[in-house]
């Protein structure tokens, strides 16, 4: 009835389905690419690169780029930050460079020291159609009570 075992349908090619970790006392120079999650708590200098989500650690550094879905950061990160979603700033977060987000949440104690750039989701979202019953006539005051009498 029960089962202790997760989804087992999840593939590792879905963005989000496989971690990485990156542990404390590991410092990688060069680009990393990925479709799955983050936790860094070590140090990488150079690009950061995945669909899903990155976990910047408490005593986690990044110098270079980060572009991801959605980041939670509590270590240091210097370069340009590209998130499409969701930017998460702990109070032991420390951030220098150019950001461009597409949501911010920032708790007190965390230093922002950055360019910052809000803008929505993918452009992809088309609006839906504008609705006639909601736009506004016109018509002149003077041409709607002509056409009452």
């Amino acid at each position: 009835m029960f089962s202790d075992k997760k989804n087992a349908n999840t593939t590792p090619s879905e963005p989000g389905a496989s971690q990485n970790r990156i542990n404390e006392g590991t410092h990688i120079n060069g680009d990393i690419t990925s479709k799955g999650f983050f936790r860094i708590d070590g140090v990488v200098e150079g690009t950061v690169s995945t669909p899903s989500k990155v976990v910047l650690g408490k005593n986690g550094v990044i110098k270079g780029n980060l572009s991801c879905e959605n980041a939670d950061i509590a270590g240091d990160f210097s370069g340009n930050l590209n998130v499409s979603q969701l930017l998460t700033l702990r109070s032991s977060a420390n951030i220098k460079g150019d950001v461009v987000v597409g949501k911010l949440s920032v708790e007190p104690g965390a230093a922002f020291n950055a360019t910052c750039r809000m803008q929505p989701a993918e452009a992809t979202q088309s609006k839906p159609p504008e609705n006639p019953v909601y736009k506004r006539s016109e018509r002149t005051s003077v041409e709607t009570t002509q056409q009452l009498n």
